[in-house]
């Protein structure tokens, strides 16, 4: 996943509802990635501890990923240390923000990030081989939810290290005073400049699409992302019985 010149697009979803047996059954249906929400859940540190293991319980090749609730070395440390393939970090507007990101979860050279036995090294056991692949594999995404983080995107993704870019675009229309306005001229150029961006610097343009609805996925993909977030699990729980039920109420 890791890899910028893939040509298939990576689709996974965000898990907010805490429930270990939903990351487990999604995780076995197949997703690329699922992402632990952080910053818009009640979930905290000890219930995604729990949560990474029913990813990888459900399947060993789901990678398993965290947002933080913001950019802060001691978080992204422990979310790694915990188990966590990498670190989705909202709000990044600057390089030297995006090289914080990327200090708190590479270890030296390339980062500061510090070691201790924790489950990311088989609690010691696996230290030295887990030290060197994690600099390898471990995913950084920064997200793009403010207009000066457009205008500072060459920039940010100059930082070695950064893997994809997220939009977050009800946060961006939101920072240009057009809040859900997607269609405006504004929205519509600073899109533009994001995937234009991310391409030159060989980075995986990403986005949420929210709504649970594969056309529009398969809309984004044409668009040019490679990194998609389909909808959230209690969406997709919530829809499917709704779904189910208006039928059966049908008959």
């Amino acid at each position: 996943m890791n890899n910028q010149e893939t040509s298939n697009p990576i689709i996974g979803s965000w898990l907010c509802s805490g429930s270990s047996v939903i990351a487990e059954l999604m995780a076995i249906s197949g997703y690329d990635f699922l992402a632990i929400d952080v910053e818009h859940s009640p979930v905290d540190l000890e219930k995604s501890f729990g949560l990474l293991q029913a990813i990888k319980s459900g399947n060993r090749k789901c990678r398993a990923l965290v947002r933080v609730s913001g950019n802060s070395y001691s978080e992204n440390k422990r979310y790694l240390d915990a188990g966590a393939d990498g670190i989705i970090c909202p709000m990044i507007n600057s390089k030297e923000e995006a090289q914080l990101l990327v200090d708190s979860v590479k270890y030296p050279p390339q980062g500061r990030r510090g070691v201790g036995f924790s489950r990311s090294n088989d609690y010691g056991l696996n230290l030295h081989a887990s030290f060197n692949e994690s600099n390898k594999s471990t995913f950084v995404c920064v997200q793009i939810e403010d207009i000066n983080a457009i205008y500072n995107l060459d920039e940010i993704l100059s930082v070695k290290g950064i893997d994809a870019a997220l939009i977050g675009p009800y946060d961006l229309s939101t920072s240009m005073g057009i809040t859900g306005d997607f269609s405006h001229p504004k929205m519509t150029k600073a899109i533009e400049d994001f995937l234009i961006i991310c391409k030159r610097n060989k980075v995986l343009p990403g986005i949420h699409q929210v709504a649970p609805n594969p056309d529009l996925v398969k809309k984004r993909i044409k668009e040019g992302y490679k990194f998609i977030a389909y909808s959230v699990d209690i969406t997709l729980v919530s829809s499917g019985s709704q779904k189910a039920l208006e039928e059966l109420r049908s008959q």
